[in-house]
């Protein structure tokens, strides 16, 4: 049972505040999304919990499973069990999919435990089915060359493929055209299951009809300032998150 509780968080980048005592508790087995303008701090809660090194921690925990991972540095957090799914993943000229997922899963494996070739491949084909990725692309370098929707599917292949034990989704639609989303979207619900949370950042509703969330969570300045069912992110796809402000101000 994999629950995420980040407590007063405070992150900084080159001294500006971004993150200003934040709060958030994603149960296990529940998906949250949280939406937001752009400069809210969405993007910065992702890559601080990932201890990505310009996203300076002031103040505050983040919890997986009762443990405390900030200051951890970044493989030890996805050892720990958090995956982030990036909004631009980055290219890697030279290493495949293949060598790259298999080195991901062997570092997580025990030295006494055996890792079979023969069985990894029928687990990688199988999911490469599912996302709709042509084998081939098992030899290509990761990323290298590749559209903005076979990016975001290799990027959920290596997630369904390590199984970790909270993901974040950053921007994930960010650059896909429908039928990718929809691949990508049932690659996600595919892993849902009562052992393991999500976290979804987006700023389109669209998003959400795919991947429909338990709550989701308003993001202005650095905080959580509304809370609700999928039915908030409608509202705000109908109203703007000018409406958030004039509220705030009021």
């Amino acid at each position: 049972m994999s629950t995420l509780k980040v407590h007063n968080l405070s992150v900084y980048i080159e001294d500006k505040p971004i993150l200003n005592d934040f709060s958030l508790e994603v149960p296990s087995g529940e998906v949250h999304a949280i939406m937001g303008p752009n400069g809210s701090g969405k993007s910065t809660l992702s890559k601080a919990l990932a201890g990505h090194p310009s996203y300076v921690v002031k103040e505050g925990t983040a919890e997986l499973d009762g443990n405390n991972f900030i200051g951890l540095e970044p493989d030890e957090i996805s050892k720990a069990g958090l995956f982030l799914a990036f909004q631009y993943p980055i290219e890697v000229p030279g290493v495949s999919i293949a060598n790259f997922i298999r080195a991901a899963i062997q570092s997580r494996i025990d030295d006494s435990k055996s890792f079979k070739a023969v069985d990894y491949y029928k687990e990688l084909y199988k999911k490469m089915d599912e996302l709709g990725i042509d084998r081939k692309f098992t030899s290509r370098s990761l990323n290298d060359g590749f559209s903005g929707g076979e990016k975001k599917r290799c990027e959920i292949l290596q997630m369904a493929m390590i199984d970790p034990k909270f993901c974040i989704l950053d921007e994930t639609d960010s650059g896909l055209d429908i039928d990718a989303l929809r691949v990508v979207s049932e690659g996600v619900n595919a892993m849902r299951n009562e052992n393991r949370g999500f976290l979804v950042i987006t700023h389109y509703q669209r998003l959400l009809d795919y991947i429909v969330p338990d709550k989701v969570h308003v993001m202005w300045d650095g905080k959580i300032v509304r809370s609700g069912d999928k039915e908030l992110a409608k509202e705000l796809e109908a109203k703007g998150y000018d409406w958030i402000k004039d509220e705030l101000a009021a």
